[in-house]
């Protein structure tokens, strides 16, 4: 196996009957953000445990910081971070005592200037005599990867760290988590949340256990072929009228706008006769123009191929 940070090679694994994970193939290298994304039950999750030696593989291969998760697990733990979605810290100590326990843990010598550094990147340095249990979600966020890091490991893995967090909170964890990518740390990350996606440097999409693409999210938005964004009233019946058109593959919702992904490219011919074709059926256009497919687009089409594909196929 190669020198990746993360390399799993054709991973498999069971639950009975069930294959929660089904060949699943890919690379981490170092220094980059890398994303498995998915909707819930797509894997992600029993896949890091594979790359963290938690679960074993019923098939394939992992190689975390060029060890075996399984065999070598003990010295892999001191390399690497791992925030899960439940997190354990004690709510009857405070900041400051958390991070401490768990610097003890890790057996760092000389832990208190790393804990100033953390704390002062995670911007809970005002309230580290506070009781962990009176923190806010946010808080109680930063604090876990504080304690996370603690030990200064080579790879952070997080599965889905803002589930449940409010838009703010989750803003100021994911450029916590871009400036410690800018220090050099590698990150593996799971997320549910397609526009965390676009923070990546590269994503792999999962779906039932299945590996459908990895590429860069710019990479794959080029992917998706052409879209327009449609701004009509009633909105229902544009989207109908939308999703009658030859030229149309697929049409979502976002708000009150559509996104209509096209067969072909969406140059100001097909914009205009799209427009046209909305205003002659009697609906109030208020805008028509072209825009870069989203990661959602992406995300569906691969499905839609997948489930189009003949059984035991790949798309």
């Amino acid at each position: 196996m190669n020198a990746g940070v993360v390399v799993a090679q054709s991973l498999v694994r069971r639950y009975g009957m069930v294959v929660a994970v089904d060949g699943v193939s890919f690379e981490v290298a170092r220094g980059e953000m890398f994303g498995l994304i998915g909707p819930d039950g797509a894997g992600k999750t029993t896949t890091l445990r594979m790359v963290l030696g938690l679960l074993a593989a019923h098939g394939g291969r992992v190689q975390t910081c060029s060890l075996d998760p399984l065999r070598e697990r003990r010295e892999l733990s001191g390399r690497i971070g791992y925030l899960s979605q439940r997190f354990s810290l004690y709510g009857d100590l405070s900041v400051d005592e958390n991070v401490a326990f768990f610097a003890e843990i890790h057996g760092v010598d000389g832990w208190e200037p790393r804990r100033e550094q953390l704390l002062e990147l995670v911007r809970l340095a005002p309230f580290r005599a506070r009781l962990a249990d009176r923190l806010s979600g946010g808080m109680k966020q930063k604090l876990a990867l504080a304690c996370t890091l603690v030990h200064t490991p080579e790879l952070l893995v997080l599965d889905e760290p803002t589930t449940g967090v409010d838009p703010v909170s989750r803003r100021d964890f994911w450029r916590l988590l871009a400036r410690l990518q800018r220090d050099g740390l590698t990150i593996l990350l799971t997320t549910p949340y397609l526009d965390e996606a676009e923070r990546c440097s590269r994503v792999a999409l999962m779906d039932r256990g299945r590996l459908l693409l990895t590429a860069a999210p710019d990479a794959l938005r080029a992917s998706a072929g052409a879209a327009v964004e449609v701004l009509a009233r009633p909105y229902r019946q544009a989207a109908e009228w939308l999703r009658g058109r030859p030229e149309i593959v697929d049409v979502e919702a976002f708000g009150q706008r559509l996104h209509a992904s096209l067969a072909g490219p969406a140059d100001e011919a097909t914009v205009a006769r799209l427009e046209a074709g909305l205003r002659a059926a009697g609906l109030q256009v208020e805008s028509v123009r072209r825009t870069l497919p989203s990661l959602e687009d992406v995300f569906i089409q691969q499905i839609r191929a997948a489930e189009a594909a003949p059984a035991g196929g790949r798309p």
